[in-house]
């Protein structure tokens, strides 16, 4: 890192995002930007751009760097490009969903924004800071939060067809409790299913108050007392619908993986049980020797592809969560890079 650059806290507000765990990911991220085999031009790749807080802090502290950032949302894209111009060419955004990696790479590379030699060399460090952005939320209009009246929209990419509203003006009970109770984790599921559909045949949901209102009738006063807002676990089961959340961060865990150089550093910060314990599955095989069991030593080929950095998930400081309450919820794994182990099937291996 470097130590002469500092990011003040107050311009991130400026923008009205202060990013989690800041400076520790910019630790996490130097691993790879900083190994032996990183290339003379490190590329960094913000999964999950946002608002832009966490790729400003990497461009500030890695001034050999470049810096690509993901996003499916044309607001945070503008707002983002914006606020990184002064970068210059070492910031370039992409619209895309963060599992469009090879895609994006390769177009990128047509375009001449990157070098194409990343085919060759791969990527330092992959980041990815999950879930709905703080910038979201703030953006009333979106219906991604539960404490203002807004139309039940929730679609992070307005291209995409499906809407929070006509899940609940369409779904069947047996499909509305099944989102509720996998995404949401929501103990009255089928209570609030049966709900939905009974009010709906008096007139379609449209704004997310009348949602909100049903949960309070629907969820028992004594549960209402504890785990947070009642409406929280409904709305993020419908948000991750709405998006595909999970299926995307699936199936970018391995293509990220295989994108990354020995070295290079792969970084997921998580804020509900469902992605951490989607990210920790996939880290457990990527960590894990493939040499058959009783064999008295590892075979060649067979080791790990990658090492844990961090140790069990970790978690913003008490000092931090009082400075920034979205930090609260977080949890972070990271691992490097340390094997070839399959490098035959690297999508830039073709290339070399």
């Amino acid at each position: 890192m470097n130590q002469n650059t500092e990011i003040p806290n107050n311009k991130a507000q400026e923008h009205g995002h202060v990013p989690v765990m800041r400076d520790r990911m910019v630790e996490l991220v130097e691993t790879g930007v900083r190994s032996d085999s990183a290339p003379v031009t490190p590329i960094i790749i913000d999964g999950t751009l946002g608002a832009g807080g966490h790729a400003e802090a990497f461009l500030s502290s890695f001034e050999d760097a470049i810096v690509i950032g993901f996003d499916r949302d044309p607001n945070a894209l503008e707002e983002a490009s914006a606020r990184l111009a002064p970068f210059g060419d070492r910031f370039v955004p992409f619209r895309t969903r963060f599992d469009g990696i090879t895609e994006a790479i390769e177009d990128l590379i047509a375009l001449d924004r990157i070098p194409d030699d990343v085919k060759r060399t791969g990527v330092s460090a992959f980041f990815f800071d999950l879930g709905v952005s703080s910038m979201q939320l703030d953006q009333a209009e979106r219906g991604f939060a539960y404490r203002v009246d807004a139309p039940l929209d929730m679609r992070m990419d307005p291209r995409l067809p499906l809407t929070a509203a006509e899940i609940l003006n369409t779904y069947s009970h047996g499909d509305l409790a099944r989102i509720l109770k996998t995404y949401g984790e929501e103990r009255f599921a089928g209570k609030i299913a049966s709900a939905v559909v009974r009010e709906r045949e008096k007139e379609p949901f449209k704004t997310s108050a009348r949602l909100v209102e049903l949960l309070y009738s629907s969820i028992p006063a004594a549960a209402r007392r504890t785990g947070g807002h009642p409406a929280k676990r409904t709305f993020q089961a419908l948000r991750i619908e709405v998006n595909a959340e999970l299926e995307a961060l699936e199936n970018a865990l391995p293509i990220a993986a295989a994108w990354t150089h020995i070295g290079g550093v792969n970084v997921y910060m998580s804020y509900q049980s469902l992605e951490d314990k989607i990210v920790k599955s996939a880290f457990g095989g990527l960590t894990s020797s493939q040499t058959p069991p009783g064999l008295p030593m590892e075979l060649p080929g067979t080791e790990p592809e990658f090492a844990m950095i961090t140790r069990r998930a970790e978690k913003a400081t008490e000092l931090e969560i009082a400075e920034n309450s979205r930090a609260a919820p977080v949890r972070v794994r990271a691992a490097r890079r340390v094997s070839d182990r399959g490098k035959q099937g690297f999508p830039y291996a073709n290339h070399n």
